[in-house]
């Protein structure tokens, strides 16, 4: 199970064209990669399947996030801007749902 799909990747950073369907689709797994490493848990295991809950949307929200962040920033650096930090992202959304045990 992906935790979002290319269409919903698409919608997301209103991308019409297929050109770039494959290099969205590897950052989706990419992203949901990453989630779970930060979750400390496979979503699959634990949402999405029979007898258990849906995915919670906030989830689906952060891999969106990344994704789209990967696919405006394709490189290790930011050239000509200063970066910063938005708020209520990636590592808020995680810290709700990670697994915390050891």
């Amino acid at each position: 199970m992906t935790l979002v799909t290319l269409e919903q990747v698409k919608a997301h950073i209103a991308v019409e064209f297929d050109d770039d369907d494959a290099l969205l689709t590897g950052q989706i797994a990419a992203a949901q990669n990453l989630l779970e490493r930060l979750l400390g848990f496979a979503i699959d295991v634990t949402y999405g399947g029979e007898g258990q809950d849906d995915v919670p949307p906030a989830l689906e929200q952060a891999a969106l996030m990344l994704v789209a962040h990967w696919y405006a920033n394709r490189e290790a650096t930011v050239i000509g801007e200063t970066p910063r930090y938005v708020p209520f992202g990636v590592r808020e959304i995680v810290n709700e749902f990670r697994n915390w045990s050891f």
